[in-house]
Protein backbone atom coordinates (compact mmCIF):
# COMPACT_ATOMS: atom_id res chain seq x y z
CA UNK A 1 0.00 0.00 0.00
CA UNK A 2 1.03 3.61 -0.47
CA UNK A 3 -0.98 5.42 2.15
CA UNK A 4 -4.63 4.97 1.20
CA UNK A 5 -4.20 2.67 -1.81
CA UNK A 6 -3.27 -0.92 -2.57
CA UNK A 7 0.16 -1.17 -4.16
CA UNK A 8 0.25 -4.87 -5.01
CA UNK A 9 -1.85 -8.03 -4.64
CA UNK A 10 -0.43 -11.52 -4.98
CA UNK A 11 2.41 -13.80 -3.90
CA UNK A 12 6.13 -13.21 -3.56
CA UNK A 13 8.19 -10.79 -1.55
CA UNK A 14 6.10 -7.88 -0.22
CA UNK A 15 7.02 -4.32 -1.20
CA UNK A 16 8.93 -2.24 1.30
CA UNK A 17 6.86 -0.87 4.16
CA UNK A 18 7.24 0.64 7.61
CA UNK A 19 5.12 -2.12 9.18
CA UNK A 20 4.43 -5.79 8.50
CA UNK A 21 1.42 -7.68 9.88
CA UNK A 22 1.58 -11.49 9.86
CA UNK A 23 -1.77 -13.27 9.60
CA UNK A 24 -0.86 -16.97 9.42
CA UNK A 25 -3.79 -18.98 8.13
CA UNK A 26 -5.92 -15.88 7.76
CA UNK A 27 -8.12 -14.85 4.84
CA UNK A 28 -8.21 -11.28 3.55
CA UNK A 29 -11.18 -10.01 1.58
CA UNK A 30 -12.43 -6.60 0.45
CA UNK A 31 -14.08 -4.60 3.19
CA UNK A 32 -17.85 -4.76 3.37
CA UNK A 33 -19.81 -1.80 2.01
CA UNK A 34 -23.09 -1.14 3.83
CA UNK A 35 -25.22 0.72 1.30
CA UNK A 36 -27.85 2.14 3.67
CA UNK A 37 -27.06 3.37 7.21
CA UNK A 38 -28.30 6.07 9.60
CA UNK A 39 -25.21 6.71 11.71
CA UNK A 40 -26.55 8.92 14.52
CA UNK A 41 -29.63 6.78 15.05
CA UNK A 42 -27.44 3.68 15.11
CA UNK A 43 -25.28 5.24 17.81
CA UNK A 44 -28.34 6.27 19.81
CA UNK A 45 -29.83 2.79 19.69
CA UNK A 46 -26.52 1.19 20.64
CA UNK A 47 -26.30 3.44 23.72
CA UNK A 48 -29.64 2.31 25.14
CA UNK A 49 -31.24 -0.96 26.27
CA UNK A 50 -32.30 -3.19 23.37
CA UNK A 51 -36.02 -2.59 22.89
CA UNK A 52 -36.19 -5.14 20.08
CA UNK A 53 -35.82 -8.01 22.54
CA UNK A 54 -38.80 -7.19 24.74
CA UNK A 55 -41.83 -9.47 24.48
CA UNK A 56 -44.77 -7.35 25.57
CA UNK A 57 -46.09 -3.85 26.11
CA UNK A 58 -45.42 -4.21 29.83
CA UNK A 59 -41.78 -5.16 29.30
CA UNK A 60 -41.33 -2.22 26.92
CA UNK A 61 -42.72 0.21 29.48
CA UNK A 62 -40.51 -1.27 32.18
CA UNK A 63 -37.42 -0.71 30.04
CA UNK A 64 -38.49 2.86 29.26
CA UNK A 65 -39.17 3.60 32.94
CA UNK A 66 -35.68 2.37 33.85
CA UNK A 67 -33.95 4.85 31.54
CA UNK A 68 -32.40 8.06 32.75
CA UNK A 69 -33.71 11.01 30.72
CA UNK A 70 -31.24 12.71 28.41
CA UNK A 71 -29.69 16.10 29.03
CA UNK A 72 -32.88 17.80 27.75
CA UNK A 73 -35.07 15.66 29.98
CA UNK A 74 -36.39 13.46 27.14
CA UNK A 75 -36.64 9.69 27.59
CA UNK A 76 -35.96 8.10 24.18
CA UNK A 77 -35.88 4.44 23.18
CA UNK A 78 -35.75 2.79 19.76
CA UNK A 79 -36.50 -0.62 18.29
CA UNK A 80 -39.74 -2.17 19.55
CA UNK A 81 -41.53 -4.57 17.20
CA UNK A 82 -44.95 -5.62 18.46
CA UNK A 83 -45.30 -8.13 15.60
CA UNK A 84 -42.92 -10.39 17.54
CA UNK A 85 -44.95 -10.27 20.77
CA UNK A 86 -47.33 -13.09 21.68
CA UNK A 87 -49.93 -10.37 22.33
CA UNK A 88 -49.22 -7.46 19.96
CA UNK A 89 -51.33 -4.87 21.81
CA UNK A 90 -49.48 -1.58 22.18
CA UNK A 91 -49.19 0.29 25.50
CA UNK A 92 -52.15 2.47 26.40
CA UNK A 93 -51.92 6.24 26.64
CA UNK A 94 -52.41 6.12 30.42
CA UNK A 95 -49.42 3.80 30.75
CA UNK A 96 -47.28 6.05 28.59
CA UNK A 97 -48.36 9.10 30.61
CA UNK A 98 -47.27 7.35 33.80
CA UNK A 99 -43.70 8.20 32.71
CA UNK A 100 -43.42 11.78 33.95
CA UNK A 101 -40.69 12.91 31.55
CA UNK A 102 -41.37 13.36 27.83
CA UNK A 103 -41.33 9.82 26.44
CA UNK A 104 -40.70 8.74 22.83
CA UNK A 105 -40.34 5.08 21.86
CA UNK A 106 -39.59 4.64 18.16
CA UNK A 107 -40.80 1.53 16.38
CA UNK A 108 -38.12 -0.69 14.78
CA UNK A 109 -38.74 0.84 11.35
CA UNK A 110 -38.74 4.46 12.68
CA UNK A 111 -41.96 5.18 10.77
CA UNK A 112 -44.05 5.16 13.94
CA UNK A 113 -43.52 6.14 17.57
CA UNK A 114 -45.21 5.76 20.90
CA UNK A 115 -45.32 9.07 22.75
CA UNK A 116 -46.86 10.31 25.97
CA UNK A 117 -48.90 13.49 26.25
CA UNK A 118 -45.95 15.47 27.58
CA UNK A 119 -43.83 14.65 24.53
CA UNK A 120 -46.69 15.39 22.12
CA UNK A 121 -47.34 18.78 23.68
CA UNK A 122 -43.75 19.94 24.17
CA UNK A 123 -42.62 18.82 20.71
CA UNK A 124 -45.47 20.53 18.90
CA UNK A 125 -46.58 17.22 17.36
CA UNK A 126 -50.00 17.10 19.02
CA UNK A 127 -51.90 18.85 16.22
CA UNK A 128 -49.96 17.47 13.26
CA UNK A 129 -51.25 14.76 10.90
CA UNK A 130 -50.37 11.28 12.10
CA UNK A 131 -51.45 11.43 15.75
CA UNK A 132 -53.79 8.45 16.13
CA UNK A 133 -56.93 9.28 18.13
CA UNK A 134 -59.65 7.19 19.74
CA UNK A 135 -63.38 7.59 19.08
CA UNK A 136 -63.48 10.45 21.59
CA UNK A 137 -60.73 12.34 19.77
CA UNK A 138 -58.02 11.76 22.38
CA UNK A 139 -54.52 10.60 21.32
CA UNK A 140 -53.91 6.88 21.77
CA UNK A 141 -50.13 7.31 22.02
CA UNK A 142 -49.39 5.92 18.53
CA UNK A 143 -47.89 8.49 16.16
CA UNK A 144 -47.03 8.31 12.43
CA UNK A 145 -46.41 10.57 9.41
CA UNK A 146 -45.67 14.28 10.06
CA UNK A 147 -46.15 13.98 13.80
CA UNK A 148 -43.67 11.11 13.92
CA UNK A 149 -41.09 13.18 12.04
CA UNK A 150 -41.66 16.08 14.41
CA UNK A 151 -41.04 13.92 17.47
CA UNK A 152 -37.83 12.49 16.03
CA UNK A 153 -36.57 15.93 15.02
CA UNK A 154 -37.45 17.36 18.44
CA UNK A 155 -35.36 14.66 20.08
CA UNK A 156 -32.50 15.24 17.64
CA UNK A 157 -32.62 18.97 18.30
CA UNK A 158 -32.18 18.24 22.01
CA UNK A 159 -28.78 16.61 21.43
CA UNK A 160 -25.61 18.66 21.69
CA UNK A 161 -23.11 18.73 18.86
CA UNK A 162 -20.73 16.70 21.00
CA UNK A 163 -23.38 14.04 21.64
CA UNK A 164 -24.12 13.72 17.93
CA UNK A 165 -20.42 13.37 17.15
CA UNK A 166 -20.09 10.68 19.81
CA UNK A 167 -23.11 8.74 18.48
CA UNK A 168 -21.71 8.87 14.95
CA UNK A 169 -18.28 7.74 16.14
CA UNK A 170 -19.82 4.90 18.13
CA UNK A 171 -21.76 3.66 15.11
CA UNK A 172 -18.74 3.93 12.82
CA UNK A 173 -16.61 1.99 15.32
CA UNK A 174 -19.26 -0.74 15.41
CA UNK A 175 -19.14 -0.87 11.61
CA UNK A 176 -15.36 -1.32 11.65
CA UNK A 177 -15.67 -4.15 14.18
CA UNK A 178 -17.99 -5.92 11.72
CA UNK A 179 -15.58 -5.69 8.79
CA UNK A 180 -17.30 -2.70 7.17
CA UNK A 181 -14.89 -0.22 5.61
CA UNK A 182 -17.36 1.99 3.73
CA UNK A 183 -20.96 2.93 4.27
CA UNK A 184 -23.62 5.09 2.64
CA UNK A 185 -25.06 7.53 5.15
CA UNK A 186 -28.76 8.24 4.61
CA UNK A 187 -29.18 11.68 6.15
CA UNK A 188 -32.82 12.64 6.85
CA UNK A 189 -33.31 16.35 7.58
CA UNK A 190 -37.08 15.94 8.00
CA UNK A 191 -36.50 13.68 11.02
CA UNK A 192 -33.11 14.83 12.29
CA UNK A 193 -32.65 18.35 10.94
CA UNK A 194 -29.87 19.65 8.69
CA UNK A 195 -27.45 19.90 11.63
CA UNK A 196 -26.97 16.12 11.82
CA UNK A 197 -25.38 15.91 8.36
CA UNK A 198 -23.42 19.12 8.77
CA UNK A 199 -21.85 17.78 11.97
CA UNK A 200 -20.99 14.55 10.17
CA UNK A 201 -19.32 16.40 7.32
CA UNK A 202 -17.34 18.40 9.85
CA UNK A 203 -15.64 15.38 11.40
CA UNK A 204 -15.95 12.60 8.81
CA UNK A 205 -12.17 12.42 8.43
CA UNK A 206 -11.98 11.24 12.07
CA UNK A 207 -14.38 8.36 11.53
CA UNK A 208 -12.85 4.88 11.29
CA UNK A 209 -14.77 4.05 8.09
CA UNK A 210 -15.26 5.92 4.82
CA UNK A 211 -18.68 7.59 4.58
CA UNK A 212 -20.58 8.47 1.40
CA UNK A 213 -23.46 10.82 2.31
CA UNK A 214 -26.86 11.06 0.68
CA UNK A 215 -29.23 13.78 1.93
CA UNK A 216 -33.00 13.24 1.83
CA UNK A 217 -34.03 16.62 0.50
CA UNK A 218 -35.56 17.97 -2.70
CA UNK A 219 -33.44 21.13 -2.37
CA UNK A 220 -30.90 20.59 -5.15
CA UNK A 221 -29.08 23.83 -4.31
CA UNK A 222 -28.55 22.72 -0.72
CA UNK A 223 -26.89 19.48 -1.79
CA UNK A 224 -24.67 21.32 -4.26
CA UNK A 225 -23.72 23.92 -1.64
CA UNK A 226 -22.54 21.10 0.61
CA UNK A 227 -20.36 19.80 -2.20
CA UNK A 228 -22.34 16.57 -2.56
CA UNK A 229 -22.70 14.63 -5.80
CA UNK A 230 -25.70 12.70 -4.50
CA UNK A 231 -29.16 13.60 -3.23
CA UNK A 232 -32.27 11.86 -1.95
CA UNK A 233 -31.12 8.50 -0.68
CA UNK A 234 -33.82 7.72 1.85
CA UNK A 235 -36.11 10.45 0.50
CA UNK A 236 -39.40 8.77 1.37
CA UNK A 237 -42.09 8.29 -1.25
CA UNK A 238 -43.90 6.14 1.33
CA UNK A 239 -43.43 4.62 4.77
CA UNK A 240 -43.08 1.05 6.04
CA UNK A 241 -45.06 -2.19 6.04
CA UNK A 242 -44.88 -2.44 9.83
CA UNK A 243 -46.42 1.00 10.37
CA UNK A 244 -48.92 0.38 7.53
CA UNK A 245 -47.63 3.52 5.81
CA UNK A 246 -45.97 1.84 2.81
CA UNK A 247 -48.02 2.95 -0.21
CA UNK A 248 -49.92 0.01 -1.76
CA UNK A 249 -52.15 -0.38 -4.78
CA UNK A 250 -54.47 -2.67 -2.78
CA UNK A 251 -55.51 -2.04 0.86
CA UNK A 252 -53.95 -3.57 3.93
CA UNK A 253 -56.18 -6.45 5.09
CA UNK A 254 -58.53 -5.35 7.85
CA UNK A 255 -57.54 -1.69 7.82
CA UNK A 256 -58.99 -0.48 4.53
CA UNK A 257 -56.08 1.91 4.02
CA UNK A 258 -53.42 1.86 1.32
CA UNK A 259 -50.68 3.67 3.22
CA UNK A 260 -49.20 7.12 2.70
CA UNK A 261 -47.99 8.98 -0.36
CA UNK A 262 -45.52 11.67 0.64
CA UNK A 263 -44.96 13.47 -2.70
CA UNK A 264 -47.26 14.52 -5.51
CA UNK A 265 -46.23 13.54 -9.03
CA UNK A 266 -45.66 17.06 -10.36
CA UNK A 267 -43.35 18.04 -7.52
CA UNK A 268 -41.47 14.74 -7.64
CA UNK A 269 -41.04 14.96 -11.41
CA UNK A 270 -39.63 18.48 -11.16
CA UNK A 271 -37.18 17.41 -8.45
CA UNK A 272 -35.96 14.38 -10.42
CA UNK A 273 -35.49 16.47 -13.54
CA UNK A 274 -33.62 19.24 -11.72
CA UNK A 275 -31.39 16.84 -9.78
CA UNK A 276 -30.49 14.84 -12.88
CA UNK A 277 -29.73 17.96 -14.92
CA UNK A 278 -27.54 19.20 -12.04
CA UNK A 279 -25.43 16.05 -12.40
CA UNK A 280 -26.53 14.46 -9.11
CA UNK A 281 -27.18 10.80 -8.47
CA UNK A 282 -30.65 10.49 -6.94
CA UNK A 283 -32.00 7.95 -4.43
CA UNK A 284 -35.65 7.39 -3.49
CA UNK A 285 -37.22 5.33 -0.70
CA UNK A 286 -40.02 3.19 -2.15
CA UNK A 287 -41.33 0.05 -0.44
CA UNK A 288 -44.95 -0.45 -1.52
CA UNK A 289 -45.93 -1.27 -5.10
CA UNK A 290 -47.73 2.08 -5.51
CA UNK A 291 -44.64 3.99 -4.36
CA UNK A 292 -42.46 1.95 -6.71
CA UNK A 293 -44.86 2.77 -9.54
CA UNK A 294 -44.62 6.47 -8.76
CA UNK A 295 -40.81 6.36 -8.75
CA UNK A 296 -40.54 4.48 -12.04
CA UNK A 297 -43.28 6.47 -13.80
CA UNK A 298 -41.66 9.80 -12.90
CA UNK A 299 -38.23 8.60 -13.98
CA UNK A 300 -39.70 7.39 -17.28
CA UNK A 301 -41.04 10.89 -17.96
CA UNK A 302 -37.60 12.38 -17.30
CA UNK A 303 -35.98 9.75 -19.53
CA UNK A 304 -38.34 10.53 -22.41
CA UNK A 305 -37.09 14.12 -22.54
CA UNK A 306 -33.50 13.00 -23.24
CA UNK A 307 -31.77 12.31 -26.54
CA UNK A 308 -29.84 9.07 -27.14
CA UNK A 309 -26.56 10.42 -25.79
CA UNK A 310 -28.21 11.84 -22.70
CA UNK A 311 -29.98 8.52 -22.14
CA UNK A 312 -26.65 6.71 -21.99
CA UNK A 313 -25.50 9.20 -19.39
CA UNK A 314 -28.76 8.69 -17.49
CA UNK A 315 -28.17 4.95 -17.24
CA UNK A 316 -24.57 5.51 -16.19
CA UNK A 317 -25.76 7.70 -13.31
CA UNK A 318 -27.36 4.65 -11.59
CA UNK A 319 -30.16 6.52 -9.91
CA UNK A 320 -31.21 4.41 -6.92
CA UNK A 321 -34.38 3.10 -5.41
CA UNK A 322 -33.96 2.09 -1.78
CA UNK A 323 -35.83 -1.00 -0.55
CA UNK A 324 -37.93 -1.82 -3.69
CA UNK A 325 -39.66 -4.56 -1.71
CA UNK A 326 -42.93 -5.05 -3.60
CA UNK A 327 -42.20 -4.68 -7.32
CA UNK A 328 -44.36 -6.38 -9.91
CA UNK A 329 -42.66 -8.24 -12.75
CA UNK A 330 -43.52 -5.37 -15.10
CA UNK A 331 -42.06 -2.78 -12.72
CA UNK A 332 -38.85 -4.79 -12.47
CA UNK A 333 -38.53 -4.85 -16.27
CA UNK A 334 -39.18 -1.12 -16.54
CA UNK A 335 -36.59 -0.33 -13.84
CA UNK A 336 -34.05 -2.49 -15.67
CA UNK A 337 -34.75 -0.73 -18.98
CA UNK A 338 -34.12 2.65 -17.34
CA UNK A 339 -30.87 1.48 -15.80
CA UNK A 340 -32.09 2.18 -12.26
CA UNK A 341 -30.13 0.61 -9.41
CA UNK A 342 -31.68 -0.99 -6.33
CA UNK A 343 -30.44 -0.86 -2.75
CA UNK A 344 -31.75 -3.92 -0.89
CA UNK A 345 -31.86 -4.77 2.82
CA UNK A 346 -31.71 -8.58 3.03
CA UNK A 347 -32.12 -8.69 6.81
CA UNK A 348 -35.65 -7.30 6.37
CA UNK A 349 -36.57 -10.62 4.80
CA UNK A 350 -35.04 -12.58 7.68
CA UNK A 351 -36.80 -10.38 10.27
CA UNK A 352 -40.24 -10.17 8.71
CA UNK A 353 -40.49 -12.27 5.53
CA UNK A 354 -41.00 -15.85 6.70
CA UNK A 355 -44.31 -17.61 7.23
CA UNK A 356 -46.35 -16.11 10.05
CA UNK A 357 -44.12 -13.04 10.34
CA UNK A 358 -44.98 -9.37 9.95
CA UNK A 359 -45.24 -9.16 6.16
CA UNK A 360 -47.75 -11.98 6.04
CA UNK A 361 -49.73 -10.49 8.94
CA UNK A 362 -49.83 -7.03 7.32
CA UNK A 363 -50.25 -8.03 3.66
CA UNK A 364 -51.69 -11.54 3.54
CA UNK A 365 -49.96 -14.72 2.42
CA UNK A 366 -49.94 -14.07 -1.35
CA UNK A 367 -48.41 -10.62 -1.33
CA UNK A 368 -45.97 -11.50 1.45
CA UNK A 369 -44.68 -14.52 -0.48
CA UNK A 370 -43.71 -12.25 -3.39
CA UNK A 371 -41.75 -9.71 -1.33
CA UNK A 372 -38.09 -8.93 -1.91
CA UNK A 373 -37.45 -10.76 -5.22
CA UNK A 374 -33.70 -10.23 -4.97
CA UNK A 375 -32.61 -12.95 -7.38
CA UNK A 376 -35.12 -11.84 -9.98
CA UNK A 377 -33.73 -8.31 -9.84
CA UNK A 378 -30.24 -9.65 -10.49
CA UNK A 379 -31.42 -11.89 -13.32
CA UNK A 380 -33.12 -8.94 -15.04
CA UNK A 381 -29.79 -7.09 -15.07
CA UNK A 382 -30.52 -4.52 -12.36
CA UNK A 383 -27.54 -3.19 -10.41
CA UNK A 384 -27.97 -4.33 -6.79
CA UNK A 385 -26.11 -3.47 -3.63
CA UNK A 386 -26.96 -4.43 -0.08
CA UNK A 387 -27.15 -2.74 3.29
CA UNK A 388 -28.71 -2.95 6.74
CA UNK A 389 -30.74 0.26 7.12
CA UNK A 390 -29.19 0.31 10.59
CA UNK A 391 -30.56 0.86 13.20
CA UNK A 392 -33.64 -0.78 11.63
CA UNK A 393 -31.67 -4.02 11.47
CA UNK A 394 -28.23 -4.69 12.90
CA UNK A 395 -25.15 -3.03 11.41
CA UNK A 396 -23.78 -6.45 10.55
CA UNK A 397 -23.17 -7.56 6.95
CA UNK A 398 -22.85 -11.23 7.83
CA UNK A 399 -26.47 -11.14 9.01
CA UNK A 400 -27.36 -9.80 5.58
CA UNK A 401 -25.31 -12.51 3.87
CA UNK A 402 -27.10 -15.15 5.94
CA UNK A 403 -30.47 -13.63 5.02
CA UNK A 404 -29.60 -13.84 1.31
CA UNK A 405 -28.67 -17.50 1.72
CA UNK A 406 -31.87 -18.25 3.65
CA UNK A 407 -34.41 -16.13 1.75
CA UNK A 408 -38.03 -17.10 2.51
CA UNK A 409 -38.43 -18.07 -1.17
CA UNK A 410 -35.88 -20.72 -2.13
CA UNK A 411 -35.87 -19.50 -5.74
CA UNK A 412 -34.59 -16.09 -4.56
CA UNK A 413 -31.60 -17.34 -2.57
CA UNK A 414 -27.97 -16.42 -3.25
CA UNK A 415 -24.82 -18.47 -2.91
CA UNK A 416 -22.24 -17.37 -0.35
CA UNK A 417 -20.02 -15.87 -3.04
CA UNK A 418 -22.94 -14.00 -4.65
CA UNK A 419 -24.14 -12.69 -1.29
CA UNK A 420 -20.74 -11.40 -0.21
CA UNK A 421 -20.33 -9.78 -3.61
CA UNK A 422 -23.53 -7.78 -3.07
CA UNK A 423 -22.11 -6.44 0.22
CA UNK A 424 -18.77 -5.49 -1.37
CA UNK A 425 -18.72 -4.92 -5.13
CA UNK A 426 -22.48 -4.30 -5.25
CA UNK A 427 -22.37 -1.55 -2.66
CA UNK A 428 -19.42 0.08 -4.38
CA UNK A 429 -21.26 0.10 -7.71
CA UNK A 430 -24.37 1.63 -6.14
CA UNK A 431 -22.32 4.69 -5.26
CA UNK A 432 -20.39 4.55 -8.55
CA UNK A 433 -17.17 3.85 -6.65
CA UNK A 434 -16.22 0.51 -8.21
CA UNK A 435 -12.96 1.95 -9.53
CA UNK A 436 -11.75 2.34 -5.92
CA UNK A 437 -13.89 0.10 -3.71
CA UNK A 438 -15.45 -3.34 -3.49
CA UNK A 439 -12.40 -5.30 -4.68
CA UNK A 440 -8.65 -5.42 -4.10
CA UNK A 441 -6.31 -4.52 -6.95
CA UNK A 442 -3.40 -2.12 -7.43
CA UNK A 443 -4.70 1.42 -7.16
CA UNK A 444 -7.92 0.61 -5.27
CA UNK A 445 -8.54 1.92 -1.79
CA UNK A 446 -6.83 -0.11 0.92
CA UNK A 447 -10.17 -1.28 2.36
CA UNK A 448 -10.08 -4.86 3.60
CA UNK A 449 -10.78 -7.16 6.52
CA UNK A 450 -8.91 -10.24 7.69
CA UNK A 451 -10.53 -13.34 9.16
CA UNK A 452 -9.10 -16.40 10.88
CA UNK A 453 -11.61 -18.53 8.94
CA UNK A 454 -12.48 -18.57 5.26
CA UNK A 455 -15.61 -16.38 4.83
CA UNK A 456 -16.67 -18.51 1.86
CA UNK A 457 -16.99 -21.68 3.93
CA UNK A 458 -17.21 -20.64 7.60
CA UNK A 459 -20.38 -20.53 9.69
CA UNK A 460 -21.44 -17.08 8.53
CA UNK A 461 -23.30 -16.25 11.74
CA UNK A 462 -20.07 -16.55 13.73
CA UNK A 463 -17.78 -14.75 11.30
CA UNK A 464 -15.99 -11.74 12.78
CA UNK A 465 -12.85 -9.95 11.55
CA UNK A 466 -9.57 -10.07 13.38
CA UNK A 467 -8.40 -6.94 11.56
CA UNK A 468 -10.15 -4.18 9.62
CA UNK A 469 -8.30 -1.62 7.48
CA UNK A 470 -10.08 1.37 5.94
CA UNK A 471 -8.26 3.76 3.61
CA UNK A 472 -4.99 2.24 4.74
CA UNK A 473 -5.70 2.81 8.45
CA UNK A 474 -5.98 -0.02 10.94
CA UNK A 475 -9.40 0.76 12.41
CA UNK A 476 -10.15 -2.48 14.27
CA UNK A 477 -8.14 -5.37 15.70
CA UNK A 478 -9.49 -8.15 17.88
Amino acid sequence: MDGRHVERVGAGEPPSSDRTVDLPGGTIMPGFVDAHVHLTSTGVRASRPEAGSVGSARELLDVAASLQPGTAGITFLHGFDESKWSRPELPQKADLDAVLTPLIIARADSHACLANSTALMQSGAMDLPGVERDVGGDPTGLVKEQANDRLLQWFSDSLSEHEIEEFQLRAAALAAARGITSLHEMSMPRAHGARDLEILLGHEDRLPVDVTPYVATTDVGYALDLGLSRIGGDLALDGSIGARTAHLTQPYPGSGGTGVRYHQDDALLQFLHDAHVAGLQVGLHAIGDAAIEQAISCWELVFQTLDSRQRRHFRARRHRIEHFEMPSAAQTERAAMLGLAVSIQPAFDAEWGNRGQLYEERLGETRASQMNPFKTLQERGIEIGAGSDSPITALDPVAGVSALEQHHDASQRFSRHEAIRLFTWGGARLARQEDKKGHLAPGTHADFAAYDADPMTADITELRPILTVSLGREVYAS
